[in-house]
């Protein structure tokens, strides 16, 4: 356990190392809570920043985890389709239940039970990306590939 990082940051780190993925969680002094304020902190293109956004299947209550390029949005009627049923922006609480983390941290693991997701095939294009790592100041380095493998995601065409 490092002792520096925050309970939150500690249980994104501790879940990479449970998968056997050898990223390392990092806490900035900077917020990190929105892929601009992100990318300004690390120093790397706003595309390199991978947003999380869970999204609730209406019918179903489904949660679903988008990870996104920072410079693209979701179309949420493309991804309703895509899963067969029509989607909203869940509230804050929902958001915690279902990951176990606040909104402006939500990491791509380490969630309480395993989620649907769907990986921007944009972030392919990068070498290197970075995500979300449990608190609004915390943040890992990875590439596309591990995150393809430790989400199990989907890819998608957002952008």
């Amino acid at each position: 356990m490092n002792a520096d990082l925050s309970r939150s940051a500690q249980r994104v780190q501790d879940a990479l190392l449970g998968q056997g993925v050898d990223c390392v969680v990092v806490e900035l002094p900077q917020m990190t809570r929105t892929a601009n304020e992100a990318a300004r902190a690390i120093g790397c293109t706003v595309g390199q920043i991978v947003k999380s956004l869970l999204f609730e299947g209406r019918a179903s209550g489904e949660p679903l985890l988008a990870l996104v390029s920072g410079v693209n949005r979701v179309d949420e009627k493309q991804l309703g389709t895509l899963i067969g049923e029509s989607i909203r922006r869940p509230n804050a609480a929902f958001v915690r239940q279902k990951t176990g983390f606040a909104i402006g941290g939500v990491p791509p693991l380490g969630h309480p039970a395993p989620l649907r997701t769907f990986i921007d095939r944009s972030l392919l294009q990068y070498d290197v990306i970075w995500a979300a790592a449990g608190t609004p100041f915390a943040v890992f380095q990875l590439t596309p590939k591990i995150l393809l493998a430790i989400t199990d995601g989907t890819l998608v065409d957002f952008g």
